[in-house]
């Protein structure tokens, strides 16, 4: 039988390689730019046919569909709100406007006793919203949710501040180092905080305590 307080969130949620398929559509924007000579359309055309390079190498892999339209679908419409402002930096707007709502998302659930994190895990592991119904569980997804919300912080104060200077060059860069880097330090994190969060007699993850009838 699996130990399932051995058995990392790294595992449960998938691994690093979506977000680091995330991170290459924006590098291809900025080296098309910089390659077409401060040209928008040329960095646009090479993020889209990054995405699509990308998505079609994923479906390959065993990927939805799905997921490869959504992945698709937001970086060709990067490229268009970059394009119709002729600003090279706007392209890098609309993950800015997602992180901020991916904090407050994250920051919200917290609140209302509805932690991403354990709805996400619980999904994964398929008891779906069972660890709700576990003190334990519930405390413990509520603080590992924390990690989550400062990684999207984080990028909203950088890209910000980048977007702002119009930093296309330094947006593109630390548009890759804040996203599978920072990912795999968050889900560490996280994971760690969960672990201690829970008892030492706890079963794990994959099966709450629940109260007796």
């Amino acid at each position: 039988m699996t130990d399932t307080r051995q058995e990392s969130l790294a595992h449960l949620l998938g691994g690093r390689g979506g977000a680091l398929d995330a991170s290459l559509p924006p590098a291809a924007f900025v080296l098309g730019w910089l390659l077409g000579g401060h040209s928008v359309a040329w960095g646009a055309g090479a993020a889209v046919a990054c995405g699509l390079v990308v998505g079609v190498v994923r479906v390959v892999r065993g990927s939805r569909p799905g997921a490869l339209l959504v992945s698709v679908g937001f970086v060709v419409l990067a490229a268009y709100v970059a394009l119709r402002t002729g600003r090279p930096e706007d392209f890098f707007l609309l993950q800015i406007f997602l992180n901020a709502a991916s904090a407050l998302l994250w920051a919200a659930s917290i609140v209302v006793r509805w932690p991403l994190l354990g709805v996400v895990v619980g999904l994964a592991t398929g008891q779906r919203f069972r660890w709700r119904r576990d003190p334990d569980l519930m405390r413990a997804y509520r603080i590992a949710s924390w990690p989550w919300v400062g990684q999207y912080l984080l990028r909203v104060v950088v890209f910000g501040a980048l977007w702002l200077a119009g930093q296309v060059v330094l947006l593109g860069i630390m548009r890759v180092a804040l996203t599978w880097p920072l990912q795999v330090a968050c889900i560490a994190v996280s994971w760690w905080m969960l672990r201690r969060a829970l008892p030492a007699d706890h079963p794990g993850l994959r099966h709450p305590r629940l109260p007796r009838p």
